[in-house]
């Protein structure tokens, strides 16, 4: 018998598949079913266009049998088999893939597809095995035919006997080395995960001689079992579903412990085909802000897992949702794990984003208390979708974003807030702090709140970021109540520029005094009740500033802070006798205030011993 050698460019690329191309050994199974499952399907497009041939789905079916005595692993298909020819031209050529060419000669385009399109799949087989022996009878054919290969020296053919038409794929596992044990590849439960992980929706019954004991029996016996599902449930109509069957999928694919907010079920036959079934979490997961966290959808060929996570199917922004995409359009390279093109995948993720997008749409407009649950745990995320790269997704992420106010004391949209603004209102208007509290008590927002105009609060540290990158919303820019100049008509106003005049040398004093921690000192055209507050001039507010200072990579970005003076309370009579009588008195009065101004923005004081004693030195 003579031994044929595999073609030099073969035998390269065996040995680097043997060691290199595939990930995980595992996958080796997934490739054997799929084959199996592709001569299954090519009988029934035979049986499509020839009339005497009839095709009963009931007799069609895979077979995995370990025998852990022989140590071998057997796959057995009833499908359309392969005659001598076909052994030699389909499995002597490595890359010749039979699936790819009876494909395109029968122009399959729609329906049913082939998976096996790549010729390489069936040698994933040397990963774990030192001998692969195929057994087939081609359909219409007498004679059965074994083709034998102990890897890269090369391969036999010889006639056989086999009763029936399809094919036996028997492994011989390899023997356990001091790295890696082979022997997982023949126990059941093993190969039970294995299936259900990559093949459970193969059209095909998947089945397994399972051994199960009765409660009352001593002895084990043995009972034929189906172990993949067959239909998924994305195939299924819409109409078929009801919310259980989607949340009980989102259970058995272990997306997550909690009951998701809402699905989304996605098919589409368009430029692309594609099925996807997405969640929307609950809650969040404990990982979800660490380095650990793999964002990524479930990806499928027709069916069979290609990518547990495939993380160019979500942006970052919507990293948190969870599920799963199935697409029979998609161009992979040999290995199935990746993708050649990425042309269709880049389209399927905006296709997927924009849907993404409109269900949270829908959700805040229609089931608003299920949106706020949802955005409680994730509207951070998309803050930072909003401030990540330059702003580029703001508009798809405008409308979901939400803060509390003034006026609700409860979550409302940037939409909605625009809706109440008063027909003098120039800008929407925000305060940054620590908690509601804070923002509430804060000097800054006496002028703004006295107009009657609403205030966003801001407690999270990326939400002015995020706004600033936003810069406006319907037209209508954003402004900070602790901006340089609010653009609010006063009525005090001229009054204020006079005075400011009036008291140039004393602020010009001041300010001397303050050199190096203020940019300015001036009258308040905010302040109606409190002594005084610090207002920024520039870009930098005081709230980026105190988020700045406290990132790792300690930012040393400061706000140009301004003290502000309300001309209106005692202390600013207080200031201007001690300018004209007391110089002395009038730097203690200076320090007070800014220190005073400090610990309402909820920012260290330098100088924690002088500020105490400054406040001794007024006492007596």
């Amino acid at each position: 018998m003579e031994t044929k050698q595999f073609q030099a460019e073969s035998k390269r690329l065996l040995e680097m598949m043997i060691n290199s191309i595939y990930s995980q050994r595992e996958v080796f199974l997934r490739e054997l079913i799929s084959n199996s499952s592709d001569a299954i399907d090519k009988i029934y497009y035979k049986a499509l266009t020839d009339d005497s041939l009839t095709f009963d789905k009931v007799s069609y079916y895979i077979k995995v049998v370990p025998d852990k005595g022989n140590r071998t692993l057997t796959i057995k298909d009833t499908g359309i088999g392969m005659t001598k020819e076909e052994l030699e031209k389909n499995l002597g050529v490595i890359a010749k893939s039979g699936s790819l060419a009876f494909k395109k000669e029968n122009e399959i385009k729609e329906g049913h597809d082939i998976i096996g399109q790549f010729g390489v799949g069936f040698y994933a087989a040397f990963m774990v095995a030192d001998v692969v022996t195929v057994i087939s009878k081609a359909l219409g054919s007498e004679q059965a035919y074994k083709w034998e290969s102990h890897g890269a020296e090369g391969y036999t053919i010889t006639p056989c006997e086999k009763e029936s038409v399809g094919t036996d794929i028997i492994l011989k596992i390899k023997e356990n080395t001091e790295d890696e044990s082979f022997d997982e590849y023949l126990e059941e439960y093993r190969l039970k995960s294995i299936i259900k992980k990559y093949s459970d929706f193969i059209r095909y019954p998947i089945k397994m001689d399972t051994a199960i004991k009765e409660p009352k029996d001593t002895e084990e016996i043995t009972e034929e079992q189906t172990i993949n599902s067959m239909v998924p449930i994305w195939r299924k109509n819409k109409s078929e579903l009801t919310d259980e069957d989607y949340e009980k999928f989102y259970q058995e694919k272990h997306y997550g412990f909690d009951k998701p907010v809402k699905h989304i079920h996605i098919n589409v036959d368009g430029t692309i085909r594609y099925n996807a079934i997405l969640y929307i979490p609950e809650n969040i997961p404990f990982d979800y802000y660490s380095k650990e966290y793999e964002k990524g959808l479930e990806l499928y060929s027709n069916g069979v897992l290609i990518m547990n996570k495939c993380g160019d199917l979500l942006p970052d922004y919507f990293s948190f949702v969870k599920g799963m995409v199935d697409s029979e359009d998609l161009s992979l390279n040999i290995s199935r794990e990746m993708l050649q093109h990425d042309r269709q995948l880049k389209l399927i993720a905006k296709n997927i984003s924009k849907k993404i997008r409109n269900e949270l749409q829908s959700l805040m407009k229609n089931e608003r208390e299920k949106y706020e649950q949802f955005y409680n745990s994730f509207g951070r995320q998309l803050k930072y979708g909003v401030y990540s790269d330059f702003g580029t997704h703001k508009e798809m992420l405008q409308d979901l974003l939400m803060f509390h106010s003034s006026k609700e004391k409860k979550l409302t949209s940037l939409d909605e807030y625009v809706s109440r603004m008063k027909d003098d209102q120039k800008y929407i208007y925000y305060a940054a702090g620590e908690s509601h509290e804070r923002i509430e008590k804060l000097p800054q927002t006496e002028l703004v709140a006295d107009k009657g105009y609403e205030i966003l609060y801001f407690t999270e540290d990326i939400d002015e970021f995020a706004i600033k990158m936003l810069m406006h919303y319907k037209e209508k820019e954003f402004k900070s109540v602790s901006s340089g100049d609010l653009c609010i008509e006063n009525e005090d106003e001229k009054l204020s520029e006079s005075e400011e005049k009036e008291h140039m040398e004393l602020f010009s004093s001041m300010k001397e005094i303050l050199s190096g921690k203020v940019t300015d000192v001036r009258i308040s055209k905010r302040l109606k009740s409190h002594p005084v507050c610090l207002t920024a001039d520039g870009e930098v507010t005081i709230e980026m500033e105190k988020v700045l200072s406290s990132m790792p990579d300690n930012q040393d970005v400061k706000a140009n802070k301004v003290l502000e003076i309300n001309s209106n309370h005692e202390v600013f009579q207080a200031l201007k006798n001690a300018s004209k009588n007391d110089k002395e008195k009038l730097s203690l009065y200076t320090n007070l205030l800014y220190n005073q101004a400090l610990l309402i923005e909820g920012l260290p004081i330098s100088d924690p011993v002088e500020f105490t004693n400054d406040i001794c030195k007024v006492m007596v």
